[in-house]
């Protein structure tokens, strides 16, 4: 895990200077060590930060050389180094270090770009090939990794964060449409393309995609080369396969995800997902290791997880470690969030996140595996039901009927997710169609944000006032599942655990994105992710061995929330904005 920058100039030689500018800039993402390293002639620049995790020898250091002809600056980890490592040496292939940066080199000297294909990792990377002269950067299938690149008088420059680039002095040139979608619909991301950012002279590498880059900077190639298709023929399977086989998958990526040679640890939020890691770790771990685990509390408050996560503890005889954040902590760490976040976020939850990485780190842990991740592909929001019910209404109004019932008899003591709420929120959606959802949210969200209209219209100009095609209701929970997970939903999040995780030195490991898990998971009917009323329905079938039942069947669903809606008097998204304009 690292931070990593670089530049290809044609107008003038790349300078030393410039890099470790750039570098500097972020070395909270590796205070292990730095390297700057430029060709010959001057054309190309490579910049690291390292935070040392795989291999602490010098041997691991960056940017790092391999047959003469490559160079690469790499941020991440491949989870699955060791097993592709075996393969190449039987291949010929011979390694000086113990890292999983040489077995990338190693790897895209054989496969050329299908290395890619190889990974189960989280990585943003660039090679630059001497004999060809050209720059080759790619970025992992979910973007747990960031890539942000632009061009800035006559160069090329890319980095992990886009305060790097303004380290070279980049101007921040506003990107007004996706402010506006911001400050009305809460957007973070454009759904249609994944590539723009908050400002409108810098380009997000999209997840899952690679790219040539000529040594005049110019982007030779940029391709896709992973995804999981929006339609699908479900794959026909029992049970208890279906529960073996994911429960399997899990188990390999939890192992790979502890290969570590400094300290892990894991965040436990006293939820199912989080609890599901802990309780696996446990069960992989040796006996004489203590996990230790991370956690938010909030006491007095309705959404408090404290009596599950001390169940978890309790069962698993793990080290918990608490913070507690609050009105006054978010007051004191709003600002250093916001400086390493550089785009806006839409809930004060992050500061909570915040905070638990802070005590993650404050306690000898640089590894910590967390359950993001799932939600999104499992069906683990309410929201998302809403399209399965209502294509079951369509095509199957019996199991319509049972699913409904079961649903509201399952959450019906339910005080956190309102099962009236919800239900009625369908049946708007069922009647209403996609876009006067859109229009009624808009309209609802004018009527709210009247009083403060005026700010949002002085900083946008009529012809960027566009909204995104941000999609309310899908066709079937497959098309929900797909568009939460790969249209910017799960990129929030990602976003806010690599900048908050980097912003402390930390590691953040995530199991449920292992690309075959979820793979496996796509490729289920829809009723393993939802059954009998409940969410996440393969997940709870597979680890009830392993889990209290108490966690394993909860039926509320509850986020981090803290006590606090405004930021020094201000609404946060008019807080956000002020600092993204400044």
């Amino acid at each position: 895990m690292c931070g990593i920058a670089g530049i290809l100039s044609t107008s003038r030689p790349v300078s030393h200077l410039a890099v470790q500018r750039m570098t500097d800039s972020i070395i909270h993402r590796g205070p292990d060590g730095g390297g700057v390293w430029i060709d010959e002639n001057g054309s190309i620049g490579l910049g690291h930060r390292r935070l040392s995790i795989i291999d602490l020898s010098d041997a691991g250091h960056q940017p790092m050389h391999y047959r003469g002809r490559y160079t690469i600056t790499f941020n991440g980890e491949i989870y699955n180094y060791l097993e592709i490592k075996e393969k190449l040496t039987s291949a010929g292939y011979q390694f000086k270090s113990q890292s999983d940066t040489e077995v990338i080199l190693a790897a895209y000297d054989l496969y050329g770009e299908g290395c890619l294909n190889h990974f189960d990792g989280m990585f943003a990377f660039a090679i630059w090939d001497d004999q060809e002269q050209q720059l080759f950067v790619a970025r992992d299938r979910f973007g747990e990794k960031p890539l942000f690149y632009a061009w800035h008088e006559g160069q090329f420059i890319f980095a992990s964060e886009i305060k790097a680039l303004w380290a070279l002095g980049l101007p921040k040139k506003i990107n007004e449409r996706m402010l506006f979608n911001f400050y009305y619909f809460k957007s973070l991301f454009n759904p249609d393309d994944l590539s723009e950012t908050f400002y409108g002279n810098i380009i997000q590498l999209k997840p899952a995609h690679s790219m040539y880059v000529s040594a005049s900077g110019k982007i030779i190639q940029q391709k896709c080369y992973w995804e999981i298709p929006e339609n699908y023929d479900p794959i026909t399977i029992s049970d208890e396969d279906a529960k073996l086989q994911f429960a399997n998958l899990f188990k390999v990526s939890i192992k790979r995800r502890l290969r570590s040679d400094v300290p892990v640890g894991s965040s436990l939020s006293g939820g199912l997902d989080s609890s599901v890691v802990v309780a696996n770790i446990n069960q992989i771990k040796e006996k004489s290791v203590i996990q230790k685990t991370f956690s938010a509390r909030f006491p007095g408050f309705k959404k408090d997880e404290s009596a599950y996560i001390d169940l978890l503890l309790k069962h698993v005889l793990a080290e918990g470690f608490s913070c507690m954040p609050n009105e006054q902590s978010v007051a004191f760490n709003i600002d250093k969030i916001i400086a390493h976040q550089d785009e806006p976020f839409n809930s004060l939850s992050i500061a909570a996140q915040y905070e638990v990485m802070q005590l993650a780190r404050k306690n000898g842990v640089i590894v910590l595996l967390d359950g993001q991740g799932a939600d999104e592909y499992l069906c683990g929001y309410p929201g998302l039901i809403d399209s399965y019910l209502i294509d079951l209404k369509k095509h199957n109004p019996k199991q319509y009927k049972k699913e409904l019932d079961d649903f509201q008899h399952a959450q019906s003591e339910n005080t956190i997710n309102s099962i009236e709420r919800r239900v009625r929120r369908m049946r708007v959606k069922q009647f209403l169609g996609s876009k006067p959802i859109d229009q009624f949210l808009l309209l609802q969200q004018r009527i709210s944000s009247s009083s403060n209209a005026q700010l949002i219209n002085s900083l946008v100009s009529p012809g960027e006032r566009v909204f995104y095609n941000r999609k309310y209701l899908h066709e079937n929970l497959h098309g929900m599942l797909h568009y939460a997970t790969f249209k910017g939903g799960l990129q929030e999040l990602l976003r806010y655990a690599d900048r908050n995780s980097m912003a402390h030195s930390l590691e953040v490991r995530l199991p449920f994105l292992s690309h075959e898990l979820v793979e496996f998971v796509f490729s289920l009917p829809d009723n393993f992710k939802f059954r009998e009323g409940f969410t996440k329905f393969i997940l709870r079938k597979g680890m009830e061995d392993v889990l209290p039942s108490e966690i394993c069947w909860r039926k509320d669903k509850i986020g981090y929330e803290v006590h606090a809606t405004q930021v020094q008097g201000k609404p946060l998204n008019n807080y956000l904005i002020n600092s993204l304009i400044q």
